[in-house]
C-alpha cells in the first residue's frame, strides 16, 4: 500500500524539480538591449509598403520570412509577399504568396490580407493571415484564416474553412471587435495560437493577447476559457521557453507589462520575468524550437520588424543582448 503514496512523492518532486528549471532558465536574464540595423531587399524603398513581418523559418539553407506590401502605411489594403535569405541580413523579395480574396465576392478577406506567421507541421507549412472585408476607412473587424502547401514558396491553398478565428460573438469579450496577429507554436502535442484581440469601442491602446489551441494546424481553433491571457501588447511575439511560454511585450499595454518579457510555465498564466530596452516594432522572431515539441526553448536571437523611410514603414532587422542582472526584483 505504499506505492501510491511514492508515486505522489515523485510527482511532487518532478514538477518541483521542472518549476526549478524554468525559474533557472529565467532568473538567468536580467535586462535585454535591442539593437537594430537595415536589411536589403526588403528594406527601405521610395514608394514601397513592407510592414507586418511574420517570424522567421530556416528551410535547408535560407531562411524565409512573409509580410504584409501594399500601397497604404497602416496596412489595410495589403497582400502577403515572402523574401528568402542566406544570411538573415542580405534579402532577396520572391513574389506575392496570397492575394487578397476574390474581388466584389463579399469575402471576409477582400479588402486585405496582413499580418502573415507561419506553422511547419505534418510535412506542410500553414501560412496564417489576418483578413477584413470592409473599406479601409472602416475600422477593420478582422478575422484568421490559413493557407496550406507543400512549399515554403507555395502555391498557396486557402482553407475552405476559413476563417479559422473569429471575433468574439458577445459585443463584451476582448476580442469581439479584433481578431489578428497569430503567432503559433507547437506546445504539448498541440497546437497554440496566441493572437491580439480589439474588444468593441475600444481603442487600439486597449489592445489584449488571447490563445487559442488545436489537435491539428487546420484546426479547429478552440479559444481559451481564461482570455486574454496578458492584459496588453500591440503584436504577438512569443515563444516556447525551456518548459514553458514567453512573450517580448513592446509599449501597448499597462504600465506594469509594457517594454518587459513575461513567462508563463502554463503558457496561460504570465508573469514579469525581466526589463526590455528599445525592444522591436511588430516583430518576428527566428524560432528555431517554435514547432519542435522538445521544451528546449531560449531567448531568441534575432528577428525582423517594422521600419521607417520616408514616412512608410519598411522592414528592418533586429538582435537581442542579454545582461543577466543576479538579485534584482525581475528575477526573483
Amino acid at each position: 500500500m505504499k506505492t501510491v503514496p511514492c508515486l505522489i512523492g515523485l510527482l511532487i518532486a518532478f514538477a518541483a524539480q521542472a518549476q526549478t528549471f524554468a525559474e533557472s532558465s529565467r532568473s538567468e536574464m536580467g535586462t535585454v538591449t535591442v539593437s537594430h540595423s537595415d536589411v536589403t531587399g526588403i528594406g527601405a524603398e521610395d514608394g514601397v509598403m513592407r510592414r507586418d513581418p511574420s517570424d522567421v523559418i530556416k528551410v535547408g539553407e535560407l531562411y524565409y520570412v512573409w509580410y504584409s506590401k501594399g500601397p497604404t502605411k497602416s496596412g489595410y489594403d495589403a497582400t502577403v509577399w515572402y523574401a528568402t535569405s542566406s544570411d538573415g541580413h542580405n534579402w532577396t523579395e520572391k513574389g506575392m504568396a496570397l492575394g487578397k480574396g476574390k474581388p466584389g465576392s463579399g469575402s471576409w478577406d477582400e479588402a486585405s490580407v496582413f499580418t502573415p506567421n507561419i506553422l511547419v507541421a505534418e510535412g506542410k507549412y500553414w501560412l496564417f493571415f489576418s483578413g477584413i472585408s470592409i473599406a479601409p476607412k472602416v475600422m477593420p473587424d478582422s478575422k484568421i484564416g490559413i493557407a496550406v502547401s507543400e512549399s515554403p514558396d507555395g502555391p498557396w491553398e486557402r482553407l475552405a474553412t476559413n476563417p479559422v478565428l473569429k471575433n468574439g460573438d458577445n459585443p463584451a469579450d476582448f476580442d469581439s471587435h479584433l481578431v489578428d496577429d497569430a503567432c503559433l507554436m507547437v506546445r504539448e502535442g498541440k497546437y497554440w495560437l496566441y493572437y491580439k484581440g480589439r474588444q468593441l469601442g475600444k481603442k487600439p491602446a486597449h489592445t489584449q493577447m488571447g490563445l487559442a489551441i488545436a489537435d491539428h494546424p487546420q484546426g479547429p481553433y478552440v479559444k481559451h476559457p481564461e482570455n486574454p491571457v496578458i492584459p496588453g501588447n500591440h503584436a504577438v511575439l512569443a515563444w516556447p521557453q525551456a518548459t514553458g511560454v514567453a512573450a517580448m511585450i513592446g509599449t501597448t499595454g499597462p504600465e506594469e507589462i509594457t517594454n518587459t518579457i513575461q513567462y508563463a510555465a502554463d503558457g496561460v498564466h504570465f508573469s514579469k520575468t525581466h526589463d526590455v530596452v528599445d525592444g522591436p516594432v511588430a516583430g518576428g522572431f527566428y524560432r528555431p524550437e517554435a514547432f519542435t515539441n522538445r521544451s528546449e526553448g531560449e531567448l531568441p536571437q534575432w528577428g525582423l520588424e517594422i521600419g521607417t523611410q520616408h514616412k512608410l514603414p519598411c522592414i528592418r532587422r533586429f538582435d537581442c543582448k542579454v545582461s543577466p542582472n543576479p538579485g534584482s526584483a525581475n528575477n526573483e
